[in-house]
């Protein structure tokens, strides 16, 4: 009698320990499912954000040039109108992150900063210049710089780079909404996001 009760013991405890080894098994699996599914989601959201914008500048560039002294000037002026396209661009796809299956986590480590692009299309007009003062490659690789350095202060302070901004937020949006739904905890840069509020605190950098 009392080897068949140890028997029965035994048995039970044998059934018992398969079964929580085939749990922790289909727990283990489901897990690396769960971490496969969210590094192919997360690549499959990275894309490149782009917001467009145009602006115009108007420029007078005069230059002038001492001959013999101060009583003779040499000078040469032009009146340049510059139209340009601006594209504002994340490229999502350069999004620094890891998968911890163990805290089930995934970490934003790095988020890639917005790239400024100015296309001007510059027009010369009243281009005039003294015989010994002509215009040369240093005058537009100087007019270039100056518009360039213009233009970008017009798009920093034009409402084009908080529109990019929004859209990068609405993109990492997804991020949250695929592991909140998975019962997972997102990150970026060790700090919790807890909620779609919490991402707009996201400020990434800028690079002209």
């Amino acid at each position: 009698m009392k080897k068949i009760i140890l028997g029965l013991v035994i048995g039970v405890t044998l059934l018992f320990a398969f079964q929580m080894c085939q749990g922790e098994r289909d727990n283990k699996s489901i897990l690396k499912e769960n971490s496969v599914l969210i590094q192919q989601e997360i690549t499959n959201v990275s894309k490149l954000v782009v917001t467009e914008g145009h602006f115009a500048e108007v420029y007078n560039y005069k230059d002038s040039k001492e001959l013999f002294g101060p009583l003779l000037r040499a000078e040469k002026k032009a009146l340049v109108v510059v139209n340009a396209d601006v594209t504002v661009a994340y490229d999502l796809s350069k999004i620094e992150f890891e998968v911890d299956e163990t805290t089930k986590t995934v970490k934003i480590n790095s988020i890639p900063n917005a790239e400024v692009k100015l296309n001007p299309d510059f027009e010369y007009y009243d281009v005039t210049a003294d015989y010994l003062n002509q215009f040369d490659a240093t005058d537009y690789n100087k007019i270039k710089k100056t518009v360039n350095a213009s233009l970008m202060k017009k798009v920093q302070a034009s409402a084009l780079l908080g529109n990019a901004e929004n859209r990068l937020i609405s993109e990492l949006q997804k991020f949250y909404i695929l592991t909140n739904s998975m019962g997972w905890r997102l990150t970026y840069k060790e700090q919790t996001i807890e909620s779609l509020e919490a991402l707009q605190e996201i400020k990434p950098g800028i690079l002209p």
